[in-house]
């Protein structure tokens, strides 16, 4: 698998990369690493661990916590809950370790771990690479000190969770969702229970749909990476809204009355405006990353508002976030994030607020998402190229200035070499969309002949 931690956990395919060995041995070489570090010097530690509903989650949940307890950690076991539940109960129980057993919105076969630090944030670079190393210094054969007698860790299922982070997303709601009609598409995932239930208390009128997990359907053609059915049920049902999540419910998209796709930046753009009129939008700025669509920075500028964008992932926007004070980011995929109430995406939370904006202003999430204008976006992948030399080719330095000076203000250039493959990816913006077909063939062709 090479390096074991990518940018969300360590991932793979359950029982083929992801191994209960594995699961165990991580959550040992954890426990030990946090030990070191001093997390939980001077009181008996305690891990929350939840996982998403696939199938392979239940034997890597069992060896996650044989390998806590096993290393003198007590276990909260909160079962089937979103990522953002299990960063939430990691906080707000004053654990000192978060696991959540999800690949998000990879199909089935695959699964990940996520580890937490005390407070539900994310576990810094340095920590994840020590586990890294102290895994598989011992899995080679060096022995673990273990616990015995009442020193081993004690395990108890955590089924309080479920009804504290309902009440925490209700709480946070500025108003009422009464007199809203909403469709749910629950990906059959994690928030198949959190998410109806918190959009019912808030007094939301709910039609669901893949809310019937089974374990083998997580993703499978529905949930925020295939809308194609929320589309239509909101259409069907004449809701308000639509909302999507995807397997681990750190996401969410939305669809508008009539059954039109509101992506991740156009959310951003709604909230940005609810949050300046509630004085919660901290520094009059949202964090985006450099894949936000132009239309949003335009609409942002127009509105007052500063943009900051980071590199691709949420983790970046995150660190941005809490590095400056910030008290909103997001991705276009529908990772959003509410610093104030979450320390991770959280895809209920950002469809809850979403629905309370359109309930407290009485106007269409249509209507609202309207403040910014979607530019068309083309994306081409190059294959096959050396990916290295993309900043220092004169050739193509020449052929992006040339294409930036043709789409002017209303459009924008970005070249970005693919993290995992020998490939780079041209991304063009322009007002028409045949332009930035145009140009965006042209550059894949420049980027053949300079870099191939």
């Amino acid at each position: 698998m090479g390096r074991l931690f990518g940018t969300d956990g360590v991932r793979g395919v359950a029982n083929a990369d992801l191994t209960a060995e594995l699961a165990l041995g991580l959550s040992v070489a954890a426990a030990h690493v946090l030990a070191e570090a001093g997390t939980f010097a001077g009181h008996r530690p305690t891990a929350v661990v939840g996982r998403d509903p696939r199938a392979s989650g239940e034997f890597l949940e069992a060896a996650v916590v044989a390998g806590l307890a096993s290393a003198g950690v007590d276990v909260l076991r909160v079962g089937v809950l979103p990522t953002p539940a299990v960063a939430y109960l990691t906080g707000v129980l004053g654990a000192d370790l978060g696991v959540m057993l999800s690949a998000s919105h990879n199909a089935m076969p695959d699964n990940g771990i996520k580890f937490f630090a005390r407070g539900g944030h994310k576990l810094a670079d340095e920590l994840e690479d020590r586990i890294e190393r102290v895994y598989e210094q011992h899995s080679t054969g060096e022995p673990w000190e273990r616990p015995t007698g009442a020193g081993v860790g004690r395990v108890r299922s955590y089924e309080e969770g479920f009804d504290k982070y309902v009440a925490h997303l209700i709480g946070v709601l500025p108003n009422r969702l009464d007199g809203l009609k909403v469709v749910l598409d629950e990906a059959h995932g994690a928030a198949a229970r959190v998410s109806p239930e918190a959009f019912t208390r808030a007094g939301a009128e709910i039609v669901t749909i893949g809310a019937e997990p089974d374990g083998l359907n997580i993703n499978d053609g529905c949930g925020s990476t295939h809308l194609d059915l929320l589309k239509a049920a909101v259409v069907e049902h004449g809701a308000d809204l639509g909302i999507a999540h995807d397997g681990d419910a750190d996401r969410c998209l939305a669809v508008d009355a009539q059954g039109n796709e509101v992506d991740g930046d156009q959310i951003l753009a709604v909230l940005a405006l609810a949050m300046r009129e509630a004085g919660t939008l901290r520094g009059e700025t949202v964090v985006g990353t450099v894949m936000s669509n132009l239309g949003f920075k335009i609409a942002m500028e127009r509105e007052g508002l500063q943009l900051v964008q980071t590199g691709v992932g949420d983790r970046y926007v995150l660190e941005s976030m809490k590095e400056h004070g910030y008290a909103l980011g997001g991705e276009q995929s529908g990772h959003v994030i509410i610093l104030d109430h979450a320390t991770t995406g959280d895809g209920t939370l950002t469809g809850l607020m979403l629905a309370a904006r359109v309930a407290a202003t009485g106007r269409t999430l249509a209507d609202l998402a309207g403040v910014m204008e979607r530019l068309p976006q083309v994306l081409v992948n190059v294959p096959d190229v050396d990916k290295s030399r993309v900043a220092t080719s004169a050739e193509l330095t020449s052929a992006v200035t040339e294409a930036e000076r043709e789409l002017g203000s209303t459009g924008r250039v970005l070249l970005r070499p693919s993290g995992t493959e020998p490939l780079v990816r041209v991304m063009v913006e322009a007002a028409d969309i045949d332009q930035a077909r145009s140009v965006a063939a042209r550059l894949a062709d420049v980027v053949k002949s300079a870099l191939g």
